[in-house]
């Protein structure tokens, strides 16, 4: 089996990164988003992943932008999606929002088709609990930049099939990317490890042990971290960072992943990360 077609639903910045690797490895994409805006945008986006992945990685080769208008569908209308042999859903990390299109995707493709929950922290079975074909869905945890990334955490949901895991697995070996398996609990293995170092380092700037620079350096230089938590947090975006440990803690109730003020307090002023210019760091002033 060999898959030609993705849909990837939301052109967000898992979006963006998902469909330029795809791109890299011959595959056509249609991109949904509800926003034609944000479509524009994603355009946009992905050309200049693309352009730059070359640089970054000796063995990712060129695609040209006229390449990109050719190869992928941009649409705002999830129907588009009926045609594709697998789906990877990548929208904001809010169960109403999931429910919405996972009970939309339920109607719209065929019961072959298999959906891959791209998300850091929602359970797999909760978005299984309200389609017909539960079996039908897994978690797929990509890491950004996805065409960096040579290993996918991929989760099993209750009732997800052999099947199911065996068509991610052929989607992933066909970008190029192994895969490790792991059981259903929200936040999985990564995250919930993860988010806890980004919340804890934003309290130590909250209380002003250490500024993010000190805090990065010492993950870096101390345990060989490519990144620190800081950095990673402003990566991934501030605002997608708090949605997930408020996941977590709707999970669990544990206090470990309450959110940290000041992490919430730089989110409700737009100090987003890497995507608005300003989060931990400052990158309008690092790009002059």
């Amino acid at each position: 089996m060999k898959f030609s077609t993705i849909g990837v639903i939301g052109a967000g910045t898992m979006g963006v990164s998902v469909t330029a690797d795809l791109l890299l490895h011959d595959m056509d994409v249609v991109l949904i988003d509800v926003s034609e805006d944000r479509l524009k945008e994603a355009r946009a986006e992905i050309i200049k992943t693309l352009r730059f992945a070359p640089m970054l990685a000796k063995h990712v080769k060129a695609v040209s932008e006229v390449t990109v208008l050719e190869r992928v569908t941009f649409s705002t209308h999830l129907d588009d999606v009926r045609n594709c042999e697998f789906i990877v859903e990548n929208v904001t990390e809010e169960w109403t929002i999931k429910e919405h299109v996972y009970k939309a995707l339920d109607l719209i493709c065929d019961s072959d088709i298999c959906f891959g929950m791209n998300t850091s922290c929602t359970s797999i079975t909760q978005a299984g609990s309200v389609v017909s074909r539960p079996e039908r869905i897994v978690g797929v945890h990509f890491m950004n930049p996805v065409f960096l990334k040579p290993t996918v955490e991929v989760i099993r949901g209750f009732h997800t099939s052999n099947e199911t895991l065996q068509a991610l697995e052929t989607l992933l070996r066909q970008m190029g990317k192994e895969s490790i398996v792991v059981n259903d609990y929200p936040g999985f293995v990564s995250n919930r490890i993860s988010h806890l170092f980004m919340n804890e380092a934003a309290y130590v700037v909250q209380d002003q042990v250490a500024n993010p620079q000190q805090i990065d350096a010492i993950f870096k230089k101390c345990y060989g971290h490519t990144m620190g938590p800081l950095e990673t947090a402003d990566l991934i975006g501030l605002d997608t960072v708090m949605r997930s440990i408020d996941v977590l803690y709707e999970s669990y109730h544990d206090s470990k992943f309450r959110c940290c003020p000041l992490l919430r307090k730089m989110v409700l002023a737009g100090n987003l990360g890497r995507k608005s210019g300003k989060g931990f760091y400052d990158y309008a002033h690092q790009a002059n």
